[in-house]
């Protein structure tokens, strides 16, 4: 475990496990509420976790296939080489949530696979049964070129949809139901955002 003191006037308070050698200059107000908001996405899948789906919500998680850390088979990596939408309704199995990332298993053409998708990879997830959504772009601050191959993508993609709720489904928002009412509970954070 990392032993850090930091210098209150005369006196040093010790921080475990984080480094507070360097002083802030600014608060970068829109990351803070970026991973406010990733934790709404956290706490959802938590309560999953622990007793299922309440009632009719089921989830549309979008994530970069390319971010450190997502863990997905060759197959579905070669089929999806950026973005990738899951879905979470009747059929997925193994969910485990911890502070960072979290893990599931969906079937994809009758293959049962498990995803591993760190929090900072998802750029959308919404619950259309709420007519909730929330659109991430920390993640697309790794790479600006990576922003312009998702638009690219081919959105004719006909290899992974299955009978379950596991299948990969368009981008968010390409979604009928999603679309119809929800717009106004999706929360963007371009507006907080320093324009370059």
């Amino acid at each position: 475990m990392l032993d850090i003191r930091l210098r209150i006037g005369p006196q040093t308070a010790r921080i475990q496990g984080t480094h507070v050698d360097e002083r802030i200059e600014h608060f970068a107000y829109d990351r803070m509420v970026e991973q406010a908001l990733r934790g709404v996405l956290r706490e959802a899948l938590k309560v999953t976790e622990r007793q299922g789906l309440p009632g009719a919500h089921h989830f549309y998680i979008t994530f970069h296939t390319s971010h450190p850390g997502v863990v997905l088979s060759p197959r579905l990596r070669s089929q999806h080489p950026d973005a990738m939408t899951i879905v979470l309704q009747n059929q997925f199995w193994d969910l485990a949530v911890d502070d960072d990332l979290f893990s599931v298993s969906l079937s994809f053409g009758g293959i049962r696979e498990l995803l591993t998708i760190p929090f900072e990879a998802v750029t959308a997830f919404a619950d259309p049964h709420a007519t909730f959504g929330l659109q991430f772009q920390g993640a697309l601050e790794q790479d600006d070129d990576e922003e312009d191959d998702e638009e690219d993508e081919d959105e004719d993609d006909d290899g992974i949809e299955t009978d379950g709720p596991g299948r990969a489904a368009p981008p968010i928002d390409d979604q009928d139901d999603v679309r119809d009412g929800a717009k106004d509970n999706v929360v963007t954070l371009d507006t907080f955002r320093k324009k370059p």
